[in-house]
């Protein structure tokens, strides 16, 4: 699979090793991340037409992603 547009390694280059670190000591914050990468991926797959939802799901998924992306930078801080 080509690479996703907006992964975590992506929005925060310098933060990678603070992640996988607080996943493997925070399982909240797994989880979110977790979220994240799905939410991200469904973002990408509707972005690029490979599947077909309403633009009222898609800007819903944007904003979900958004939040989600605000909770993962406010526990790195």
């Amino acid at each position: 699979m080509p690479h996703t547009p907006d992964a975590l390694a992506d929005e925060f280059p310098n933060k990678s090793a603070n992640i996988s670190a607080l996943k493997g000591t925070d399982a909240h914050f797994a989880t979110v991340v977790a979220e994240y990468d799905a939410v991200n991926l469904a973002v990408y797959r509707a972005e690029s037409r490979l599947d077909l939802i309403t633009e009222e799901y898609e800007e819903h998924l944007r904003r979900a992603r958004a939040v989600l992306k605000d909770q993962i930078w406010a526990r790195m801080k």
